[in-house]
């Protein structure tokens, strides 16, 4: 099994690019809470729905209907991943029911809430790359300065972007 590491990293945007980080929050938690949606819809009404179909549904159709055309205004990165986030809360809660995932039972997932202190958004190696002046790019974002307390071992393979209750 590979080793799996995590480091944490302040991160200093601009004000555009915590404009741009918000909006991304905020993008994220609604196609997060859309997915969820569109999951439970289908469970009641006893259709299987596949990932692809709840990616298409929540994220490629959302962006050309007048209500959530501003989802095209963030990297699709963002938005595929808050997807992503919800088949595995889906999946790891039907597991646990069914009895597949070890440990204590799981409850179902919840939705995310506007007024949750914590926010973040998750990207893979094409939401991101390191730039050789230590700055860290994030699509349709900039370069964002990073605040690096160690060397990284290797290229991460993805990237977290908090923001904390106090704002940081």
């Amino acid at each position: 099994m590979p080793v799996q590491l995590r480091y944490q990293f302040r991160v200093y945007p601009t004000p555009g690019q915590q404009n741009m980080l918000a909006r991304s929050f905020g993008c994220a938690r609604v196609v997060f809470n859309d997915a969820l949606r569109a999951r439970q819809d289908a469970y009641e009404a006893g259709v299987t729905l596949s990932d692809t179909d709840v990616q298409k549904q929540v994220v490629t159709a959302a962006k050309k209907t007048p209500q959530r055309a501003w989802l095209a205004e963030v990297a699709s990165v963002v938005l595929v991943q808050a997807c992503q986030d919800a088949r595995r809360a889906y999946r790891n809660w039907f597991d646990s029911m069914s009895g597949k995932r070890r440990g204590r039972k799981v409850g179902a997932p919840r939705f995310r809430s506007r007024k949750d202190n914590r926010q973040a958004i998750r990207l893979t190696r094409n939401g991101f790359t390191l730039r050789p002046n230590r700055k860290v790019y994030v699509a349709k974002v900039g370069e964002l300065k990073v605040e690096w307390t160690r060397d990284l071992p290797s290229v991460p393979s993805s990237v977290t972007i908090i923001k904390d209750s106090a704002g940081r």
